[in-house]
């Protein structure tokens, strides 16, 4: 059977490969491969700028043929790295070895084709390269499809910010909130955890087969090796240098990274979970497609189903991203190779947190605010103006207010005609607080959510 996306093993290179794509040219094979070059490359004209007679600084030509294979690096360089792979069983040496035959044609380069890799361990060009992807896919792909969804949160507090929603504790009829005001509070969540997402740092490490420079220092015993690391790291590559290291970069900052994802995501399947109540409860309704079908034998449905994909893919997004966090960070010794398939696995975590993401953009465009179902309840509810009624009585220092409220409330139906009733009955209370709790209605009694809505 030839290869199709219907053969796919993993549903993001499958059903849903079209909208997760931005994540392949960063966190794939190709993507590894990619920035394994970058990195290589970055230290060889390092090299030739720190002052050794052995290797005099590369003339402007062969830095623009150099800089040239970075930015063009193709699917076919990447086949070709793969081809050397099969014989050397080492996917870093076959990318040193792809590069050194591409020096061979010019004198220049060819001279010094020996300090390619030089001093290097492969754990130097992959954790620099791992933390230049991750950066890439956070800030070229994840983070803007989490402002996606701040935005549509946003929209919807502003739209929605005075209007009035029955709040349900405990799944039972509460003091009423506003709609606007529900889709503020995670807006508030969420912008805390993405600035914890963009705010983590991405470490690097490029000191050798145990962190101490050790074949640095055998080649040039004078040389400011670390110095130079710290250097390449943070001026050519843009990345935050860690100078104490084992053989690998010990991924405390990756750790950071996936648990902060983990939990913009914890937050969104909180948002889904309300949204899905919402819709059933009829306080939103959904914009229907030409063609689309909810039911193969049910015609009237109009299923959340963007919201439940949403959930069920940040679910799987989590499991990876909590493993990462608890399992990146140990090494035995000086180094197990453990991480390595582990890594591997990264844009399957932040492919499913994509697709989260852009099943939550797509369900919140679709969502219509049903106003008339929100006041029906709201109307159904006069219970919920209990809690008003018993702390103006404890303002005025009625007897037991909350008992006397409980007692006329707990269990039992109110209607606006029992409320003001015992509102009349409160002959202790002023007649203006009185006439005042009478010309309160549950759509009416929201406090300050409208206000507070309007400030995200």
């Amino acid at each position: 059977m030839t290869s199709s996306p219907l053969t796919a093993l993993s549903p993001l290179d499958g059903r849903y490969a079209a909208r997760v794509s931005a994540l392949g040219p960063r966190l794939s094979e190709y993507g590894l491969m990619h920035r394994r070059v970058q990195v290589e490359l970055e230290w060889f004209v390092a090299l030739s700028d720190a002052g050794f007679d052995e290797f005099p600084p590369l003339a402007e030509a062969s830095r623009a043929l150099l800089r040239s294979w970075v930015e063009g690096f193709s699917l076919d360089d990447a086949q070709a790295i793969k081809d050397i792979e099969r014989t050397t069983n080492h996917d870093v040496k076959a990318v040193e070895y792809w590069l050194v035959a591409k020096f061979a044609p010019h004198a220049e380069l060819a001279r010094s084709a020996g300090f390619v890799h030089f001093a290097c361990t492969s754990e130097d060009i992959n954790n620099t390269s791992h933390a230049l992807m991750l950066s890439a896919a956070r800030d070229e792909v994840v983070l803007p499809a989490l402002d996606a969804v701040l935005a549509a949160l946003a929209a919807l507090a502003h739209a929605e910010a005075a209007t009035p929603m029955l709040a349900r504790t405990h799944g039972q009829t509460a003091s009423p909130t506003t709609l606007g005001k529900e889709a503020a509070n995670v807006h508030a969540r969420l912008a805390t955890a993405r600035q914890r997402i963009a705010a983590v740092p991405l470490r690097a490490k490029m000191n050798g087969a145990v962190g101490n420079y050790n074949a640095h220092l055998a080649a040039w015993p004078q040389f400011d090796w670390e110095a130079f690391a710290r250097r390449v790291v943070e001026e050519r590559l843009g990345l935050v240098f860690n100078p104490l290291t084992i053989q690998i970069e010990p991924h405390d900052g990756m750790a950071e990274l996936f648990d902060a994802l983990a939990r913009a995501n914890t937050i969104l399947v909180d948002w889904c979970r309300d949204v899905w109540g919402y819709v059933s409860l009829g306080y939103f309704r959904q914009k229907t497609r030409a063609g689309e079908i909810g039911s193969s034998t049910m015609p009237h449905k109009v299923n959340p189903i963007d919201f439940e994909n949403a959930e069920g893919n940040y679910g799987i997004a989590n499991a990876l991203l909590v493993h990462f966090s608890a399992k990146l960070p140990l090494s035995r010794w000086q180094r197990d190779l453990t991480d390595s398939t582990v890594l591997r696995n990264m844009g399957v975590a932040l492919g499913h947190t994509l697709l989260a993401h852009d099943s939550v953009a797509r369900g919140m465009a679709r969502l219509e605010v049903d106003r008339a179902a929100l006041a029906a309840d709201l109307d159904d509810a006069w219970e919920v103006l209990a809690e008003a009624v018993q702390t103006v009585m404890r303002r005025h220092r009625l007897a037991q207010p909350y008992e006397r409220l409980k007692a006329l409330t707990r269990g039992r139906a109110v209607t606006r005609a029992s409320l003001h009733a015992f509102v009349d009955s409160l002959v202790e209370l002023p007649a203006a607080e009185r006439a005042r709790l009478k010309a309160l209605t549950p759509a009416g009694y929201i406090g300050l959510a409208a206000r507070l809505a309007g400030r995200v």
